[in-house]
Parts: C-alpha cells; structure tokens; sequence
C-alpha cells in the first residue's frame, strides 16, 4: 500500500477519563455517530485520517465501527496522543499544520506542495457556545493555519482542509452556508450553528444527522 498524499489528525481534548470517555461515547450514540465515517470520505481514498488520545475503550469501538469501512481514507484510532504519533513516524514539529481559529495566516493551496505532512485538529465535536480547545495544541508551537472567521464541525473544517491542499480550491471559493436552518415541516425546524460546505444545494451532514436532529425535536431537546 502506497504512503497516503496528507494526513489528517482529530486529537481528542477532554481533560479527564471520565469526561473523555463519556464524549468518546458520543460519538456513537449522539448527533455525530457518524461524524468519523463522515471524516474518513471527506478525506478520500489516498489519505488517512488518525483519530489519538482515545480511550481505550473508545479506540476499540471506533475502530470496529469503522472496519468494513471501503473505498475511504485509512483510518487509525491511537490512545497516544499526536506528539507520539509524529515520534513513531519521524515527524518534525514544523511539518504538522495545526488549524487554528486564531492563526493569523489562512490556509492556501500552497500548503499542500508537500511543506506539511499532517493536518492537526483539535477536538472531534463542534461546540456551541465554541471553547478554544485548541489552546493546547497551541502551546506546543505547531504551525498554524486559519480556515476563516465562523466555526465548524470538526468533519467539515477537515473537508474544507482537504478541498483547499488536496484539490487546490482556494478558501474564498468554497462555497459555504452559514448556521443553516434543517426544515422538516411547516412547524420543525432546527438551525445549526455552524459553518458548512454546501453540496447539492444544502449543508454537508454526516449521514443521518437529519434523522437523528428530528428525533431530538420529537423528543423535545429532552437530552
């Protein structure tokens, strides 16, 4: 199997094992089951995309979730975090890209001529009010990139990430929709609070997102 072209990292941020685990969880069971499956074909087949700093308990859940997994990006789900990561694989501090919402440089086409080896990212949900959890990261002196003003998912910031290194689209032409309202009848609706790539004429989910959001509205938001 042939090295793949870029390589995309989601680092946990929880800050204890309990908490980390109980997220973990959720990605199973919440609006983002299948944000890491989403993750994977945002990626696209000559890519990987390394999930670190799980827990056990979600690295093996993840990884079985994901096994039957075809004709998308390589997955590997790691309970080291990215800097053991980068050790295993010789990779220096200078040829990871952190994409950080208060980078001062955005990220260009340019980025992907081969100067970074991986794509960092910080935290697997989007979160609402956002949390700068990418504070962390930050400390360690990571290069860095911005991918505009308003906040994304975690799926989508990597899609977009993929679009602009992989595929040379420049950030401006992207086309975007902003906290976008999810109809389903004259009376439910939910608006998201996010920034996301518009294709065939409405934000990109993750598969099921619908069905889960207007499970939730028929539950009231009784989480």
């Amino acid at each position: 199997m042939s090295a793949p072209k870029f390589t995309y990292v989601v680092e946990h941020m929880e800050e204890d094992e309990s908490e980390h685990a109980a997220s973990s969880a959720a990605v199973h069971q919440s609006p983002t089951r299948s944000a890491p499956q989403h993750m994977l074909t945002l990626a696209g087949k000559d890519a990987a995309v390394r999930f670190t700093n799980l827990s056990l308990a979600s690295r093996d859940r993840l990884a079985a979730s994901l096994s039957d997994a075809t004709s998308l990006a390589e997955l590997g789900a790691h309970t080291e975090g990215v800097l053991a990561l980068m050790k295993a694989n010789n990779v220096p501090l200078e040829s990871v890209c952190l994409l950080d919402p208060k980078a001062e440089k955005e990220l260009s086409p340019e980025d992907g001529d081969g100067r970074f080896q991986m794509f960092l990212f910080g935290g697997i949900l989007g979160d609402d009010p956002p949390r700068d959890r990418t504070s962390e990261l930050r400390r360690l002196g990571f290069p860095n990139r911005h991918l505009g003003s308003v906040q994304m998912t975690t799926d989508t910031a990597l899609g977009v990430t993929k679009l602009v290194v992989h595929d040379k689209v420049p950030l401006q032409e992207i086309p975007y929709v902003d906290f976008p309202t999810i109809v389903f009848n004259a009376k439910e609706s939910v608006e998201m609070p996010f920034r996301y790539i518009v294709r065939d004429g409405g934000p990109l989910l993750p598969p099921g997102m619908r069905e889960h959001l207007k499970k939730d509205l028929d539950r009231g938001f009784d989480f």
